[in-house]
């Protein structure tokens, strides 16, 4: 009665059959195309390409920084000198109301022209005065050591000298004798182009060319030292020696260069 009455679990006929096995082996590859096993895909799927990234170096910044400070510390200073001078440049023009020196040749007397065909040679002394103006009133000029002062025809060098030293203190105008000397070597061509002219024109251009250094003295106040630069065309009746030479026009141009 007891064993009749045991329970037994009954199988559900109508639950499809479990399968004994995986329908794919655990070292194959799933494939939405069909059955690995089947005879048309019995080779494993290639692998995928690996990309290879490329190698960033990062650069040191502390070279390239300090580059950057060492730019801005120069810039900096220069734009501070910059500010500065031109301050005091204003300054002293509001303060001193600056003019510039005025210059013109009122002589020249020529003591030798002498070619020599032997040498084939010219030598040339001459004198020239010039007139120096100083218009200002609260303004000096010194005239340094280091000027030159030259006289050329037709981009020839003729003869050379210099400028005295001297001072030249407010609304002073100085008159300057100046002795200048000079050789020329190959001098027929240029002998012949002047003798030329004066035959054709019965003039002579010149140019008188002066470099002179100078300090400025805004009243008790010198600064540091600037070129003056004149450049006078003259037109003279001939370069005949020891006779008086006429001078017909005159013009002088002034600039400074620090």
């Amino acid at each position: 009665m007891t064993d009749n009455q045991r329970i037994h679990p009954a199988n559900d006929i109508e639950a499809p059959p479990r399968p004994s096995a995986p329908l794919v082996p655990g070292n194959m590859a799933k494939s939405d195309h069909g059955d690995p096993t089947n005879g048309h895909h019995n080779n494993p799927l290639p692998p995928l390409p690996q990309r290879t990234l490329p190698v960033m170096h990062s650069r040191p910044p502390k070279r390239r920084s300090c580059c950057c400070r060492l730019c801005c510390c120069i810039f900096t200073t220069l734009l501070i000198l910059i500010i500065a001078i031109a301050i005091t440049a204003g300054v002293l023009f509001l303060a001193f109301r600056p003019k510039i020196p005025k210059y013109s040749v009122d002589k020249l007397r020529i003591s030798e022209f002498n070619y020599s065909s032997g040498t084939n040679t010219l030598l040339v002394t001459s004198n020239v005065r010039i007139t120096a103006r100083n218009p200002n009133k609260k303004i000096g000029i010194y005239y340094e050591g280091g000027s030159h002062i030259s006289a050329w025809y037709s981009g020839t060098q003729l003869c050379e000298g210099s400028m005295i030293k001297f001072y030249q203190g407010h609304k002073n105008t100085t008159v300057l004798d100046l002795p200048l000397k000079g050789q020329i070597q190959d001098a027929s061509g240029l002998v012949g182009k002047i003798q030329q002219q004066i035959s054709d024109t019965n003039n002579i251009p010149l140019d008188i060319k002066v470099k002179q250094p100078v300090r400025i003295k805004f009243g008790k106040l010198k600064l540091f030292k600037v070129n003056f630069r004149v450049r006078c065309k003259l037109v003279v009746d001939s370069l005949s020696a020891n006779n008086d030479i006429k001078i017909s026009s005159s013009s002088c141009k002034f600039r400074f260069k620090l």
